[in-house]
Protein backbone atom coordinates (compact mmCIF):
# COMPACT_ATOMS: atom_id res chain seq x y z
CA UNK A 1 0.00 0.00 0.00
CA UNK A 2 1.72 3.06 -1.28
CA UNK A 3 1.55 6.48 1.26
CA UNK A 4 0.77 10.00 -0.10
CA UNK A 5 2.44 13.25 1.85
CA UNK A 6 -0.66 15.62 2.47
CA UNK A 7 0.46 19.55 3.81
CA UNK A 8 -2.44 21.22 5.95
CA UNK A 9 -2.75 24.17 8.27
CA UNK A 10 -4.90 24.25 11.21
CA UNK A 11 -8.03 26.27 10.57
CA UNK A 12 -7.50 28.63 13.36
CA UNK A 13 -4.93 30.16 10.88
CA UNK A 14 -7.47 31.66 8.73
CA UNK A 15 -8.49 33.62 11.94
CA UNK A 16 -12.47 35.21 10.42
CA UNK A 17 -12.83 33.15 6.90
CA UNK A 18 -15.81 31.54 6.82
CA UNK A 19 -15.27 28.06 4.91
CA UNK A 20 -17.28 29.58 1.61
CA UNK A 21 -14.01 32.23 1.85
CA UNK A 22 -11.89 29.44 1.94
CA UNK A 23 -13.39 27.43 -0.99
CA UNK A 24 -12.92 30.92 -2.82
CA UNK A 25 -8.69 31.06 -1.94
CA UNK A 26 -8.45 27.37 -3.04
CA UNK A 27 -8.72 25.74 0.36
CA UNK A 28 -10.24 23.06 1.03
CA UNK A 29 -11.59 22.77 4.82
CA UNK A 30 -11.21 19.04 6.35
CA UNK A 31 -10.84 17.35 9.50
CA UNK A 32 -8.59 15.02 11.10
CA UNK A 33 -10.09 12.81 13.85
CA UNK A 34 -10.15 8.72 15.48
CA UNK A 35 -10.34 7.14 18.97
CA UNK A 36 -8.28 8.50 21.39
CA UNK A 37 -6.48 11.18 19.41
CA UNK A 38 -7.43 15.00 19.43
CA UNK A 39 -9.38 16.54 16.47
CA UNK A 40 -7.98 18.52 13.79
CA UNK A 41 -9.67 20.88 12.22
CA UNK A 42 -7.68 21.74 9.31
CA UNK A 43 -7.62 23.00 5.25
CA UNK A 44 -5.67 21.95 2.69
CA UNK A 45 -5.09 23.46 -0.96
CA UNK A 46 -6.84 21.84 -3.86
CA UNK A 47 -3.83 21.13 -5.86
CA UNK A 48 -1.96 19.17 -2.72
CA UNK A 49 -5.57 17.08 -2.09
CA UNK A 50 -6.07 15.92 -5.51
CA UNK A 51 -3.79 12.89 -5.24
CA UNK A 52 -5.67 11.70 -2.43
CA UNK A 53 -8.61 12.08 -3.33
CA UNK A 54 -8.52 11.71 -6.76
CA UNK A 55 -7.76 7.84 -7.12
CA UNK A 56 -9.06 4.09 -7.18
CA UNK A 57 -6.92 3.01 -4.77
CA UNK A 58 -6.51 3.11 -0.99
CA UNK A 59 -3.45 5.24 0.29
CA UNK A 60 -2.00 5.88 3.74
CA UNK A 61 -1.80 9.63 4.39
CA UNK A 62 0.78 11.23 6.22
CA UNK A 63 -0.78 14.40 6.86
CA UNK A 64 1.95 17.01 7.92
CA UNK A 65 0.46 20.08 10.08
CA UNK A 66 3.64 22.36 11.16
CA UNK A 67 5.99 20.11 12.68
CA UNK A 68 3.55 16.89 13.13
CA UNK A 69 2.77 14.02 11.32
CA UNK A 70 -0.26 12.24 11.75
CA UNK A 71 -0.85 8.71 9.87
CA UNK A 72 -4.26 8.29 8.39
CA UNK A 73 -6.37 7.22 5.48
CA UNK A 74 -9.16 9.40 3.53
CA UNK A 75 -12.63 8.63 5.25
CA UNK A 76 -14.91 10.69 2.91
CA UNK A 77 -15.11 13.72 0.34
CA UNK A 78 -18.41 15.85 0.00
CA UNK A 79 -18.68 17.28 -3.59
CA UNK A 80 -21.02 20.02 -5.07
CA UNK A 81 -23.62 18.54 -6.32
CA UNK A 82 -23.43 20.17 -9.75
CA UNK A 83 -19.89 21.20 -10.01
CA UNK A 84 -18.55 18.31 -8.23
CA UNK A 85 -15.77 20.41 -6.59
CA UNK A 86 -14.73 18.99 -3.21
CA UNK A 87 -15.93 20.53 -0.15
CA UNK A 88 -14.83 18.89 2.73
CA UNK A 89 -12.89 16.12 3.38
CA UNK A 90 -12.36 13.53 6.51
CA UNK A 91 -9.25 11.55 7.65
CA UNK A 92 -9.50 9.02 10.27
CA UNK A 93 -6.19 8.38 12.24
CA UNK A 94 -4.32 5.05 12.22
CA UNK A 95 -3.25 3.66 15.43
CA UNK A 96 -0.73 0.43 15.43
CA UNK A 97 -2.47 -2.44 16.07
CA UNK A 98 -6.37 -1.04 15.88
CA UNK A 99 -8.38 -2.31 13.19
CA UNK A 100 -9.80 0.45 10.60
CA UNK A 101 -13.01 -0.23 8.69
CA UNK A 102 -12.68 1.42 5.66
CA UNK A 103 -14.20 0.74 1.72
CA UNK A 104 -11.77 -0.40 -0.85
CA UNK A 105 -12.07 -0.27 -4.53
CA UNK A 106 -12.59 -3.41 -6.45
CA UNK A 107 -10.61 -4.46 -9.77
CA UNK A 108 -12.24 -6.99 -12.62
CA UNK A 109 -8.73 -8.63 -13.69
CA UNK A 110 -9.46 -10.94 -16.73
CA UNK A 111 -11.50 -11.15 -20.04
CA UNK A 112 -14.69 -13.10 -18.66
CA UNK A 113 -15.10 -16.27 -21.17
CA UNK A 114 -19.23 -15.42 -21.58
CA UNK A 115 -18.68 -12.40 -23.13
CA UNK A 116 -17.07 -14.18 -25.93
CA UNK A 117 -20.42 -16.40 -25.93
CA UNK A 118 -22.42 -13.02 -26.18
CA UNK A 119 -22.96 -12.71 -22.70
CA UNK A 120 -22.65 -9.07 -20.92
CA UNK A 121 -19.99 -8.33 -18.04
CA UNK A 122 -21.88 -6.68 -14.95
CA UNK A 123 -20.07 -4.89 -12.29
CA UNK A 124 -21.89 -4.49 -9.22
CA UNK A 125 -20.07 -4.03 -6.41
CA UNK A 126 -17.43 -1.35 -6.98
CA UNK A 127 -16.21 -1.13 -3.52
CA UNK A 128 -16.20 -3.60 -0.89
CA UNK A 129 -16.18 -2.18 3.06
CA UNK A 130 -13.33 -4.31 4.74
CA UNK A 131 -11.83 -4.82 8.22
CA UNK A 132 -8.02 -5.08 9.40
CA UNK A 133 -5.23 -3.60 10.95
CA UNK A 134 -3.55 -0.70 8.97
CA UNK A 135 -0.65 -2.60 8.02
CA UNK A 136 -2.89 -5.26 6.51
CA UNK A 137 -5.14 -2.61 4.13
CA UNK A 138 -5.32 -3.38 0.60
CA UNK A 139 -4.80 -0.49 -1.96
CA UNK A 140 -7.56 -2.27 -3.74
CA UNK A 141 -9.00 -6.18 -4.74
CA UNK A 142 -8.40 -7.53 -7.67
CA UNK A 143 -11.43 -10.20 -8.67
CA UNK A 144 -10.85 -12.23 -11.61
CA UNK A 145 -13.35 -12.60 -14.14
CA UNK A 146 -12.00 -15.15 -16.74
CA UNK A 147 -13.85 -18.05 -15.60
CA UNK A 148 -16.90 -16.51 -15.58
CA UNK A 149 -19.20 -18.23 -18.50
CA UNK A 150 -23.04 -16.95 -18.89
CA UNK A 151 -25.16 -16.89 -15.87
CA UNK A 152 -21.99 -17.25 -13.72
CA UNK A 153 -21.39 -14.17 -10.83
CA UNK A 154 -19.05 -13.94 -8.31
CA UNK A 155 -20.02 -13.63 -4.85
CA UNK A 156 -18.64 -11.32 -1.81
CA UNK A 157 -18.41 -15.31 -0.13
CA UNK A 158 -16.35 -16.08 -3.12
CA UNK A 159 -13.55 -13.65 -2.18
CA UNK A 160 -10.76 -14.18 0.60
CA UNK A 161 -7.92 -11.95 1.54
CA UNK A 162 -5.16 -12.87 4.12
CA UNK A 163 -6.07 -10.68 7.28
CA UNK A 164 -8.84 -8.52 6.22
CA UNK A 165 -12.80 -9.49 6.90
CA UNK A 166 -14.77 -8.31 4.42
CA UNK A 167 -18.16 -6.59 5.96
CA UNK A 168 -20.68 -6.93 2.54
CA UNK A 169 -23.50 -9.78 2.78
CA UNK A 170 -21.27 -12.60 1.78
CA UNK A 171 -24.47 -13.18 -0.60
CA UNK A 172 -23.84 -10.08 -2.58
CA UNK A 173 -22.92 -10.11 -6.39
CA UNK A 174 -19.93 -8.14 -7.07
CA UNK A 175 -19.72 -9.41 -11.11
CA UNK A 176 -21.49 -11.50 -12.72
CA UNK A 177 -22.33 -12.34 -16.72
CA UNK A 178 -25.60 -12.32 -18.15
CA UNK A 179 -26.95 -13.51 -21.26
CA UNK A 180 -27.99 -10.58 -23.72
CA UNK A 181 -31.89 -11.38 -23.40
CA UNK A 182 -32.88 -7.79 -22.43
CA UNK A 183 -30.75 -6.20 -25.71
CA UNK A 184 -32.19 -9.14 -27.86
CA UNK A 185 -35.53 -7.98 -26.83
CA UNK A 186 -35.00 -4.37 -27.37
CA UNK A 187 -33.29 -5.06 -30.93
CA UNK A 188 -36.46 -7.53 -31.77
CA UNK A 189 -38.82 -4.59 -30.61
CA UNK A 190 -36.91 -1.79 -32.64
CA UNK A 191 -37.17 -4.33 -36.05
CA UNK A 192 -40.81 -4.86 -35.86
CA UNK A 193 -41.49 -1.55 -35.60
CA UNK A 194 -44.76 0.44 -33.43
CA UNK A 195 -47.94 -1.48 -33.56
CA UNK A 196 -50.74 -0.62 -35.38
CA UNK A 197 -53.74 0.59 -34.14
CA UNK A 198 -56.62 -1.56 -34.36
CA UNK A 199 -59.78 -0.81 -36.98
CA UNK A 200 -62.88 -1.17 -35.62
CA UNK A 201 -65.32 -1.87 -38.12
CA UNK A 202 -69.35 -0.19 -37.93
CA UNK A 203 -70.80 -3.20 -36.33
CA UNK A 204 -68.18 -3.83 -33.90
CA UNK A 205 -68.27 0.02 -32.87
CA UNK A 206 -72.30 -0.56 -32.58
CA UNK A 207 -71.50 -4.02 -30.10
CA UNK A 208 -69.44 -2.01 -27.96
CA UNK A 209 -71.44 0.89 -27.34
Amino acid sequence: MSEITLIARKREEFKDRTLNQLRREGMIPGIYYGHGVDGLSIAASLNDLRPVIYTTESNIVNLKVQDDVYPCILKDVQFHPLTERPLHFDLIALREGEEITIEVSVHLAGNAAGVKEGGILQHVLHKLEVQCLPKFIPSHIDVEVSGLGINDSIKVSDIKIDNVKILNDENAVVAAVVPPTVVKETTETAEAGPAEPEVLSKGKKEEEE
